[in-house]
């Protein structure tokens, strides 16, 4: 009992960090979209993009090999030195092709005149593979407290940096313009100090780990590098498969869109549009980061199946209540990316189709308990792999004919093939009896309440926000019905 009580206070002094983190970067979308025209914002939007699935290969699946070799070795340090220097390698062999053709990179990606993006976030994404190591050393270490330390400074450092140089500085200079901040601020850069942000906050947080990289190269073992590797190559697949779920719409969009759109522009409205979902996101993280522990500390009890079925069908009515919540209230949430002059508005139709692909997503994490209770996460790659392939073909297809609406089209039908799939194929191995009928309710009635809130038009906002409540309200009954059994067996379990 008290090994599972410190494995929870771990959790979540490893995870809120990460969730926070997630949170407060969030709120940042209303500043980009405050000072930069969509089109800037496409700019950020593409090359963070790149940047995802560049943290993927970089690492190539050495963390994960790191906790497996380290974890069971008699000499963890020499673990330690392998995977430093193997990634130390390859990334300065990386930042020294991106300083060699940042040129080329910046002209093929459609940003001629910026290679200081490039640079800046190319060196970005080295020093954060290097980092990672160190991170995952504290977890194996079980030193929470200086991970969260660690973590909570390179993101306030990153967000304090975005609100200074992207706000402030040219707030003052518009009030004092012989302030000293014209010494520290080129207004030509603008979008850019985003990109330096993060550059600082990784680099000083590399700085910051120094006196825990002891490396003897003499403790450098190839076999063993060899090994992690062969160890670690499936996992960058799972990862890369993953980020093409995630992100190769901000990289397809402006290579497929057709017609007389700019395509950056667009990019940077369906990205903003795109935030207003990340609520369903984020509900998602901080569930799994409480689920997968409770999974397999529960897994062996008689009940457990029933429990998870039970999990499986209040996720998906909270998941419901959050896309509900967000569609019937777009009126007050669209002001988080802007107002309407600033174009970011028109991309809010995208916004459904997003939730929706989130929530499926969300599903399928959930259920996927089954692979890896049963020892057959290979499953879990085959899944991503077929998702990735699904959001590929559908954005290049779809693109030139939908636009950004085809990103929220191919973004939903994967996620929804791949938890379709994994229920079919999970109930072979591991048979969950989730209430269908009762999960298919909600969504259906959660489908209806949505198409009465686009069919009726109001002039005053106070009557539609009114009238939407009332639809809410109507869910809330429903649920009340349904479930008022375990609801008041729940809220009697908690008052004792």
């Amino acid at each position: 009992m008290s090994a599972l009580k410190k494995l929870a206070g771990e959790t979540v002094i490893y995870g809120v960090p990460s969730i926070i983190g997630r949170f407060l970067n969030w709120w940042l979308t209303p500043l980009y979209c405050l000072m930069f025209l969509p089109d800037e914002f496409g700019i950020l939007s593409n090359i963070l993009a790149y940047v995802a699935f560049l943290q993927v290969v970089l690492t190539y699946g050495m963390e994960t090999s790191y906790f497996r070799f380290a974890g069971r070795s008699d000499f963890p340090e020499k673990v330690f030195t392998t995977t430093m220097i193997s990634l130390a390698i390859t990334s300065l062999v990386f930042i020294a092709l991106v300083l060699g053709f940042s040129t080329h990179i910046s002209n093929w990606i459609s940003y001629e005149g910026h290679r200081n993006y490039i640079i800046w976030m190319g060196i970005t994404v080295a020093l954060d593979a290097i980092s990672s190591i160190p991170f995952a050393k504290l977890r194996l270490a079980s030193k929470p407290v200086r991970f969260a330390v660690l973590k909570s400074i390179n993101i306030a450092l990153s967000i304090s940096l975005n609100v200074f140089w992207i706000y402030l500085c040219p707030k003052i200079l518009h009030s004092n313009p012989d302030s000293f901040i014209r010494y520290i601020y080129n207004p030509s850069i603008g979008i850019g100090y985003a990109f330096l942000s993060y550059l600082v906050a990784s680099a000083l947080t590399l700085i910051l780990f120094l006196p825990d990289l002891k490396i003897k190269v003499s403790n450098f073992d190839w076999s063993l590098l060899q090994k992690m590797l062969k160890y670690g190559w499936p996992i960058l697949v799972i990862g890369i498969a993953g980020m093409v779920n995630l992100n190769i719409d901000k990289i397809l969009l402006p290579k497929f869109l057709s017609g007389s759109k700019n395509p950056i522009y667009e990019l940077g409205v369906y990205s903003a549009s795109g935030k207003l979902a990340i609520l369903m996101a984020l509900f998602i993280q901080a569930f799994r980061f409480s689920f997968e522990p409770f999974l397999f500390s529960h897994y062996k009890n008689e009940d457990s199946k029933t429990v998870y079925a039970v999990i499986m069908k209040y996720f998906v009515i909270l998941g419901l209540l959050i896309f509900l919540g967000v569609m019937f209230y777009m009126d007050i949430f669209k002001f988080f990316i802007g107002t309407s002059k600033s174009g970011y508005h028109e991309g809010i139709k995208v916004v459904p189709w997003l939730l929706m692909g989130n929530l499926f997503l969300g599903i399928f994490y959930t259920q996927s308990l089954w692979y890896k209770l049963t020892d057959q996460t290979y499953f879990g790659a085959r899944f991503a792999i077929v998702g990735a392939i699904i959001t590929i073909v559908l954005n290049i297809v779809l693109i030139p004919v939908f636009g950004y609406m085809a990103c929220g089209y191919a973004f939903f039908a994967a996620s929804l093939v791949m938890t379709i799939t994994s229920y079919i194929v999970g109930q072979k191995y591991f048979p969950v009896k989730y209430d269908l009928k009762r999960i298919g309710f909600y969504l259906l009635l959660a489908l209806i309440l949505y198409l009465i809130e686009i069919a009726f038009v109001f002039n005053n906002l106070f009557f539609k926000l009114s009238f939407n409540s009332v639809l809410l309200f109507v869910f809330f009954v429903f649920i009340w019905i349904k479930e008022k059994s375990d609801l008041k067996g729940l809220f009697t379990f908690t008052r004792r």
